[in-house]
């Protein structure tokens, strides 16, 4: 068997490719999939089908864009007006190889939800692998508020159902494969840990210790997640099918003056580069998001309609930013900015800045009494565990629609736990016409390694 497991960073997105003899599998594919046909190349062997686990609402599936790669067979359930692909049923096998692969029907994260199970047809006819989406990770479990509050126990009841009596019973020596690791937007708490059995997951996972249905329900309707704006842009691209890419975009290298006139006719400005380096010197008007922070802030704060344009720290990060933003759906990147922020400068053309402060000078600003409003941009969860005292709490994905909460007139002091969503804050701060910004360096990492307290 050949067994390839493919991570796509940022949104920690797990795909996985298996092969046997000269057949092959792929499951959950992402967008830019020629990663899978030059496996397959590789290993001399066909594609033959594709399985989707469920409609996804955090990325973009690349189903039909490896279908049209291999011209192999899609297939997904029911519960989804699928515009594509094919659907399947509770115990339907596909065979490959010396490989068995049997549908296995697990709503709760969604309606539609299915895992899959593996069996080795030349050693035994146990499974070995379940292949779970988004109803089971390591350490955690799907999260059940996509339908709204109002259909929330449903599915968090369909999720305990699905997990105690079709996937735990598949046995503890199974190994298990999700669709997501640490990182993704799609669980509470996915454990760091890439891998995993049913058998770990029955003794150490938080979820599965509340054994009696009503408990598990009562947990999974305690979560709070965050709910990003793209995820309805990503349901609904994943119904019909998102447009086929054929290729990565290729944004072009524009000069200074270029850039400008891009900029003029509405296209939305992307700068990747770290915090330190935008709040040195930026262009007017444009959005702070360092490059590895793509996958999980571009939905938040990227218009779909309008022309994108990035500003790189080194031109060798434009692929890592091309693939970050198609998986999301955003294909009209028309440029970059050739020669960087230097470039822009040189020919003399308006910057701005982001000023910082210290977790020392804060400090004494409120021993002072300073008029400010203290920002903190973090998840409510971390906020809960710990936050400076005075400070008011916005996420930052939700800022840009909550600027009436912070006055203009006041000096506004953003922190986060690293300084990193708080330059995405002041820079939505700065487009929004706040003068008077600040980004705390380090921010909770730096305030606590101060030893400074906390309030809860």
């Amino acid at each position: 068997m050949k067994f390839e497991r493919i991570k796509s960073e940022g949104l920690a997105h797990l795909s996985y490719f298996i092969g046997s003899e000269n057949e092959a599998i792929v499951i959950d594919p992402r967008r830019d999939c020629q990663v899978y046909a030059e496996l397959a190349r590789r290993e001399g062997i066909n594609i033959k089908y594709i399985f989707e686990t469920h409609r996804n609402e955090d990325y973009l599936i690349g189903s039909l864009e490896l279908k049209k790669l291999t011209d192999a067979e899609i297939y997904h359930g029911h519960g989804v007006d699928f515009k594509y692909g094919n659907y399947l049923n509770e115990g339907q096998e596909f065979d490959f190889g010396s490989m068995r692969l049997t549908a296995l029907h697990t709503p709760g994260h969604t309606d539609e939800s299915m895992s899959y199970t593996l069996t080795d047809l030349d050693t035994g006819k146990e499974p070995v692998i379940v292949f779970t989406g988004d109803a089971l990770f390591v350490g955690d479990t799907g999260r059940t508020d996509l339908y709204g509050p109002e259909e929330a126990p449903r599915l968090a009841a369909n999720l305990y159902d699905s997990i105690f009596n079709k996937i735990l019973p598949l046995g503890d020596g199974v190994i298990l494969c999700p669709a997501h690791g640490a990182g993704s937007v799609c669980g509470g708490a996915i454990a760091k840990r890439d891998y995993s059995t049913l058998g770990l997951e029955r003794v150490q996972n938080p979820a599965l210790q509340k054994t009696n249905r009503e408990e598990f329900i009562k947990f999974k309707l305690q979560e709070k997640l965050e709910f990003p704006p793209y995820f309805y842009k990503m349901e609904q691209y994943n119904l019909q099918g998102p447009p086929l890419l054929q290729g990565l975009p290729v944004p072009k290298p524009l000069s200074p003056v270029e850039f400008r006139a891009e900029m003029e006719k509405g296209a939305v400005v992307l700068d990747t580069r770290m915090p330190h380096s935008f709040g040195g010197t930026h262009i007017r008007n444009t959005y702070s998001l360092w490059l590895n922070g793509i996958p999980s802030f571009a939905g938040w704060i990227l218009p779909y309609d309008k022309p994108i344009l990035l500003v790189l720290e080194e031109k060798e990060h434009l692929e890592t930013a091309v693939r970050y933003l198609v998986r999301l759906g955003y294909d009209n990147i028309v440029g970059f900015l050739n020669g960087g922020i230097a470039a822009w400068y040189m020919k003399a053309l308006p910057v701005d800045k982001i000023s910082f402060v210290s977790v020392h000078d804060l400090k004494n600003k409120l021993e002072e009494h300073e008029e400010m409003t203290l920002l903190d941009v973090r998840k409510k969860k971390e906020w809960d565990e710990g936050h400076i005292q005075g400070a008011k709490n916005i996420y930052v994905g939700e800022l840009e629609k909550n600027l009436d909460k912070i006055p203009k007139d006041s000096q506004v002091i953003v922190y986060c736990d690293s300084s990193r969503r708080s330059s995405i804050a002041t820079s939505i701060l700065k487009k929004h016409g706040y003068s008077n910004v600040y980004n705390v360096l380090g921010s909770m990492t730096a305030w606590k390694n101060a030893g400074y307290n906390t309030v809860k």
